[in-house]
């Protein structure tokens, strides 16, 4: 995941500093020196950690911080706070034009996830109550134009293509037509990319942004790139006048340097980031909630979203009425739950999330897990999820062979669902399950959180 490794060696840090009854200038220089090198082995540039390092030094050196009762937990704040404005002080979101539809243009060197992300973007937009048309403008790149079709149709969100035309502009006004008489409030414009950054993409470039006037902007950048994200960053708004970034690929870098970086050569926030394979895998990019997953201060407020997008308030109604009936929570009803749960993402992503966890360096959630679990469960009669207690041995071998897995896992499973349901019962107003559960962490002990 990215910033794991940056992450780790800051929490370590930060640990270090809380522990400190008082803090001298010389502690204070030998822990500036790790955070200096912790950013530049993450890939951040090196212009951009000097500034980032003198920023720190010089608030953190104050009287009112030294003499302070817990000087170290003030250091981690400003170390916190910088870490924030770093990423770009606060969200930005996309600009709305009251008279729709308002056009999104991609642009991004090949390779970085424009395509992709067009329909991250356009599923994101839909649940937010927005209509998109994704608008292929890729002439060049092979199978481009089938991609975003593909991906469309996944989806089931409209693409707009012409494959006979060479010509980005015509197909874009085509596409606006589209839009117009759809009554498309959103459109998403995939345009082409190269290998490195020329003339020709950025001429095409300024003559699409010139006749079809986006109101957005957005650069999408591989965040494995590392330092070359700034090079790329600086081209692309030097030349187009981007208004934000798209961070691909978050999931599989463990550096992080791009997001520390891209922001603060663009002069431009950080919009949007793509966190996974899925289509539903991007979120909106919030600075103070990424600092504080580096710190290892947790995100609650992310998985309360996450949980709120996944869980269907019907069903959790439905199981708090079955349970005042002492109906009982049997198979069905955990496999309903396990669903939802698989709609948030990886478990080992969410749990990340959580305050405190990132202590458990050996916790380790494997995630085929669920998916072994789900085969189990569909493998039995609707008699036997309705009834557990039925599943002798003979009914358990049938079941390990239809699932593909061992009556030992069988038990194991079924010992873990008892206590599940136990817990279920205790809860019995369970109202939103996860989402309340979630809510129950007092959000003043988060802000107090300490390491």
């Amino acid at each position: 995941m990215a910033f794991e490794g940056l992450s780790s060696r800051l929490q370590e840090i930060t640990r270090k500093l809380s522990g400190k009854a008082r803090i001298t200038e010389s502690d204070l220089k030998d822990i500036l020196r790790e955070v200096k090198l912790a950013l530049l082995e993450a890939d951040v540039n090196y212009m951009i950690v000097k500034e980032f390092i003198a920023s720190i030094q010089e608030k953190a050196l104050g009287q009112d911080v030294l003499k302070s009762l817990t000087p170290g937990q003030q250091v981690v704040k400003i170390v916190k706070d910088e870490l924030v404005e770093l990423l770009g002080g606060v969200e930005s979101k996309i600009n709305f034009t009251p008279n729709p539809p308002t056009i999104i243009m991609l642009v991004g060197l090949q390779g970085s996830g424009k395509t992709t992300t067009a329909g991250k973007l356009a599923n994101l937009l839909r649940k937010q109550g927005k209509k998109p048309l994704l608008v292929a403008c890729d002439v060049y790149r092979p199978a481009a134009i089938k991609q975003l079709q593909v991906v469309g149709s996944q989806l089931n969100i409209p693409v707009f293509a012409n494959e006979t035309s060479k010509d980005v502009v015509h197909i874009a006004k085509q596409a606006m037509n589209v839009a117009i008489s759809k009554l498309n409030d959103v459109v998403i414009i995939d345009t082409a990319g190269r290998l490195h950054i020329d003339e020709e993409l950025m001429n095409e470039l300024k003559e699409l942004k010139a006749n079809i006037k986006p109101h957005e902007i957005l650069l999408v950048v591989d965040s494995m790139t590392g330092q070359d994200a700034v090079n790329v960053g600086a081209s692309f708004n030097e030349a187009l006048g981007i208004d934000g970034v798209v961070l691909t690929k978050l999931d599989g870098d463990t550096r992080g340097g791009a997001a520390l970086s891209v922001k603060k050569v663009t002069q431009r926030p950080i919009k949007f980031a793509a966190t996974g394979e899925k289509l539903s895998d991007i979120e909106v990019f919030h600075p103070d909630r990424m600092a504080s997953r580096i710190l290892g201060m947790g995100d609650i407020l992310s998985v309360i979203e996450q949980a709120e997008q996944a869980f269907s308030e019907e069903e959790a109604i439905k199981l708090e009425e079955k349970l005042k009936k002492q109906q009982g929570f049997d198979l069905d009803d955990y496999l309903a739950q396990l669903r939802q749960m698989k709609k948030m993402g990886s478990f080992s992503s969410i749990l990340k999330m959580i305050p405190g966890m990132n202590k458990f360096k050996d916790l380790k959630v494997d995630d085929k897990e669920f998916t072994r679990i789900e085969a189990i469960i569909c493998s039995m009669t609707a008699k036997e999820r309705r009834n557990p207690k039925i599943l002798n041995g003979s009914r358990r071998l049938r079941i390990a062979r239809g699932s593909g897995t061992s009556v030992q896992e069988i038990n194991k499973f079924m010992n873990s669902f008892e206590m599940t349901g136990k817990m279920m019962k205790k809860m019995q107003s369970g109202k939103g399950g996860m989402k309340n559960m979630l809510r129950g962490i007092d959000e003043n002990a988060l802000k107090n959180f300490k390491f």
